[in-house]
């Protein structure tokens, strides 16, 4: 488990220290979350994971749970930074898409485990495309264009390592570019193209579309290799880095802690992925290697998303860090993830 969960507690540790840099209310609030996410770790393990999984009724109860809440969300939700993604109950608020991550992890471990051989075939590749469609429009439509993006992550990602032929991986490429074509002209707001045209013309409009992706660059170089040190980030600490406990937590965290510090959350990310891919290439069954997969892929697919978005590699579309950037629902349901994984290393290792 310690394997697990060291890496893990190197980037909250990173999280934490940002944080506080930033707001001492942010870093209360962020080790509340810690602490509850720390809870439902210790309940979900002694959790029998296996006998709830084994009916797939449940599985797919999730997901139709998953989709009525971002239903209910797009219709009566707030307006909270230009999107209608959040529940609020009193003074608790919980963004179901990401319960919908764990849902569609869930149920795509059921779908490719019972068609693993095949898989091949369109009619099951069209029904895993649909499984992610229904609830990518309902997010797009918040509009959050971010998490589409991670809901097309974990559609594809799994798709590719199910063992999918090279033939369909490259007529499904070319059904998106069609698809992206669509979504150009039809799909996106008005300020969602100019975040894209921003990114292929990073020296436009500086002080507009392109301000904080500047901005966030500026705050990565200037942190050098060892940063200007804790509460010492101008960009982060003079308001010029937009939203650095969330979107831009990585810069934050890279002007104040430098490139070492950096080195340092990279490193422990990459070793959770790759411990959690240890875990799946050692599951006995499919089930458990493809919930393994998922949460590999779905963690991976947002770190590059944020890490890019930062640096100026990818357009700035509003995704987390996976346990850097401040959250609560996202925390919580990473640590769902988490104790998944973990679910499945006892089964297998029988401890």
């Amino acid at each position: 488990m310690l394997k697990l969960f060291i890496p893990v507690g190197i980037i909250l540790t990173a999280s934490l220290a940002i944080l506080s840099s930033i707001s001492t209310e942010l870093f209360l609030l962020q080790l509340s979350w810690i602490g509850l996410g720390a809870l439902l770790l210790g309940v979900f393990y002694f959790l029998d994971w296996g006998a709830i999984l084994s009916y797939r009724w449940a599985i797919v109860a999730l997901y139709v749970f998953s989709i009525g809440l971002l239903v209910f969300v797009y219709l009566q939700g707030p307006i909270i930074r230009n999107a209608a993604s959040w529940i609020i109950v009193g003074p608790f608020s919980f963004q179901p898409i990401e319960l919908m991550k764990i849902a569609l992890i869930l149920l795509y471990a059921n779908y490719f485990s019972r068609r693993h051989i095949s898989i091949g075939r369109w009619k099951y590749v069209t029904g895993s495309f649909i499984y992610f469609i229904i609830p990518a429009i309902l997010v797009a439509l918040q509009p959050n264009l971010g998490s589409a993006v991670i809901l097309f992550g974990l559609w594809y990602g799994t798709l590719l390592v199910s063992g999918l032929p090279l033939k369909r991986v490259a007529a499904s490429l070319a059904i998106f570019l069609v698809a992206g074509a669509l979504l150009w002209n039809f799909g996106l707001q008005d300020y969602q193209r100019r975040r894209i045209e921003g990114f292929l013309y990073p020296n436009r409009d500086t002080l507009g579309i392109n301000y904080n992706a500047i901005q966030s660059r500026i705050a990565l170089g200037s942190g050098g290799f060892w940063g200007k040190g804790y509460k010492q980030g101008s960009q982060t600490q003079l308001g010029f880095l937009s939203v650095p406990e969330s979107d831009f937590a990585f810069a934050a965290f890279a002007e104040e802690w430098g490139f070492f510090g950096v080195l340092v959350v990279l490193t422990a990310f990459g070793f959770l992925i790759f411990y959690i891919l240890g875990i799946a290439a050692g599951a006995e069954r499919n089930f458990e290697k493809y919930i393994c997969l998922g949460v590999a892929i779905m963690f991976t697919t947002q770190m590059f998303i944020n890490s890019a978005s930062v640096t100026g590699l990818f357009p700035v579309i509003g995704v987390p860090f996976p346990f850097l950037s401040y959250g609560g629902s996202g925390l919580l349901m990473n640590f769902v993830a988490l104790s998944l994984v973990d679910f499945v290393r006892r089964r297998n290792r029988g401890s």
